[in-house]
């Protein structure tokens, strides 16, 4: 049940960064972080407020910060979008979350469950490789930093998650999306104040009336939530494939759709990204996880 939940997040993160990278285009990437941040902390506020929630024990301060760090994957994404493709956003930023989760499944980082690594599961990993490779192949040269910001945001994306799963765990899910909204706007209003200057929203400000593009926020209440659960069920590193599955098939739609270009490197690249999982997990059905002494 919640592999089929780690593939629906990767659709809904499409759907998000779709969204807010149309918010981002009409009033300006730091105002665009303001307002899904507004909108998902009122959110998650009114839901907590209806389910009476209580706040749990006091934890150190930096048990608080995953909607703060989580923020710069918001900020990357909006200044990728447009300039490379949706597709090749998500195939850079799963190479980072790759790598990154791979890393904190060995240690078992932030008390997250140890998953080390078995040599078993190299054929795999090379799939996954090969498939991202298929995806940037049109990638152009010129792009370059989009490209490192879009990767850099992987092992962020990997960061952000495990720390608000951790804070999950020690309070509650609900308690976790609260304060990573809360650290999320604290953080993108400061930004915001100091390099939106020259941005839309505090030129000419105007409310646009596509309300979908108002959605990711809200929507991202419910992805947070989802994904706290996911995190502490499910192996980072079968979460960050899993997810892309559900990432790729609709980046490709969502390319389809704002630009009407298809490229079959993708499609391809999904399909090895894909079949890597695959044989991934059927290694751990068949219980070949041996990894004692294995790096």
């Amino acid at each position: 049940m919640f592999y089929l939940v780690s593939v629906l997040l990767g659709l809904m993160s499409t759907v998000m960064t779709t969204m807010n990278g149309s918010l981002a285009s009409r009033f300006g990437v730091y105002s665009a972080t303001v307002i899904i941040h507004v909108l998902g902390f009122l959110t998650v506020s009114a839901v907590f407020f209806i389910k009476r929630e209580r706040f749990g024990k006091r934890l150190p301060f930096w048990n608080y910060l995953g909607g703060a760090i989580g923020f710069l994957t918001v900020i990357i994404s909006n200044m990728a979008f447009g300039r490379i493709s949706v597709s090749a956003i998500l195939a850079l930023g799963l190479f980072g979350q790759s790598l990154a989760s791979l890393l904190f499944d060995q240690y078992g980082l932030f008390h997250m469950p140890r998953n080390p690594f078995c040599a078993k599961k190299l054929y795999g990993i090379a799939l996954v490789l090969s498939g991202i490779v298929f995806m940037l192949w049109n990638t152009q040269i010129s792009a370059i930093v989009p490209v490192v910001c879009s990767f850099l945001s992987g092992g962020i994306v990997v960061l952000s998650r495990t720390m608000n799963a951790h804070l999950a765990r020690c309070t509650s899910s609900l308690q976790s999306t609260f304060f990573n909204f809360l650290s999320g706007f604290i953080v993108a209003f400061a930004a915001f104040l100091l390099l939106g200057a020259d941005e839309p929203l505090r030129t000419h400000p105007a409310v646009f009336p596509q309300v979908w593009m108002y959605l990711g926020g809200v929507m991202a209440v419910l992805y947070v939530i989802m994904l706290n659960i996911a995190v502490s069920r499910v192996p980072s590193f079968y979460l960050t494939l899993l997810m892309f599955c559900g990432q790729v098939f609709s980046g490709i739609a969502a390319d389809i759709l704002l630009t009407g270009a298809f490229s079959l490197g993708n499609l391809i690249g999904g399909a090895l990204v894909t079949a890597g999982l695959a044989q991934n997990l059927l290694v751990q059905k068949r219980g070949l996880k041996p990894c004692e002494g294995e790096v």
